[in-house]
């Protein structure tokens, strides 16, 4: 992947690829004590559940790990299937999972795509139904089954990346619209039903791709504000300080930021900080803390090698014991 623009002729293959047939899935073999620079997975989410004593890793491709100490790992196992989100079509390309306890229940917020149903064209490019879904399960390593049939983002948007937030007793879900159709990439925010079978009322624009002052990209022999908004996963410091860490671009480079909303609350204002938090090239993380109690920050490497995309997790020390997230380096 080399920058934004690049992507317009490659991102929708990228997603066939990731679709699985069946006769694959039936060859894949689970496979034990896997350290985690061995894995190729993007986007990567772990969720420490304290009812199983288990650190459990998804992302990209409706796969998952488990671990009881983060260093060695048993997978892939297939946990999430699309076949019952009616607009999703047969074999949906599924993107950065995220796995959220609440209420008791287990909930899979993915993305899926439908490379059938053609939403948009957008300079010359086609634009596919992608969405935001929510699946659920009463076990943290599934199956996970949609929570119910209803749309939960507008069938006219490709939007993505949808993770988790509850403030005030209400859940919500943060989700980007794309930039390939919006052509300045958003954050947006969007209230969920009590049991998260749907949404309510319509979303609201959090802040936009072009607002970050460290993303950067060439156009034309001029320095413009990147356009690309990816990987949202909100935060709060030991302050009770509300942040969100997110991704875009650096030129070439797939690079990680932060911003902060002013008023502690969801719907901001949000003031983004002037420098990315992870070196070039790590992205799309999110925040746990381990069963010791340490926070961390998982996010996967990204290069490119013979026209493929190689990532890999990597996890990284991260404090929030002030007002604000600081990268202490890499967790060994």
């Amino acid at each position: 992947m080399m920058n934004p623009n690049f992507l317009k002729g490659v991102v929708l293959g990228l997603f066939m690829v990731m679709g699985c047939s069946q006769a694959a899935k039936a060859q894949w073999k689970v496979r034990e004590n896997i350290p985690l620079d061995s894995i190729r997975l993007s986007d990567p989410c772990i969720l420490a559940d304290q009812k199983t004593n288990m650190y459990y890793m998804t992302g990209t491709g409706g796969w998952l790990w488990k671990s009881e100490d983060l260093k060695r790992w048993t997978g892939p196992f297939r946990v999430a299937e699309a076949s019952e989100i009616p607009w999703a079509g047969e074999r949906p390309a599924i993107w950065a999972a995220e796995l959220h306890a609440y209420k008791g229940k287990y909930y899979y917020f993915a993305t899926f795509t439908n490379q059938e149903t053609i939403i948009d064209t957008v300079d010359g490019t086609e634009v596919p139904r992608r969405a935001s879904h929510v699946l659920v399960s009463d076990q943290p390593d599934g199956p996970y089954e949609p929570v119910g049939e209803e749309d939960y983002l507008p069938e006219d948007w490709a939007t993505l990346d949808g993770t988790f937030w509850e403030e005030d007793g209400i859940p919500y879900m943060v989700f980007c619209h794309e930039w390939l159709q919006a052509g300045d990439g958003t954050m947006e925010m969007i209230q969920l039903k009590p049991d998260l079978s749907g949404s309510i009322g319509e979303s609201k624009l959090l802040f936009l791709a072009s607002e970050s002052p460290w993303s950067r990209r060439r156009v034309d022999g001029k320095v413009l504000p990147n356009q690309v908004t990816d990987g949202p996963y909100l935060f709060r410091t030991a302050t009770g300080r509300l942040g969100m860490i997110w991704t875009s671009w650096v030129f070439e480079a797939y690079t990680q930021g932060v911003a902060y909303s002013e008023s502690g609350k969801l719907e901001g204002p949000w003031v983004q900080e002037e420098e990315p938090i992870t070196p070039p090239n790590f992205g799309h993380g999110m925040l746990f803390q381990t069963f010791e109690g340490n926070w961390l920050m998982v996010a996967h490497s990204h290069r490119e090698e013979n026209g493929r995309y190689i990532r890999i997790p990597n996890l990284f020390e991260i404090d929030l014991s002030g007002g604000e997230l600081e990268v202490l380096g890499p967790y060994r």
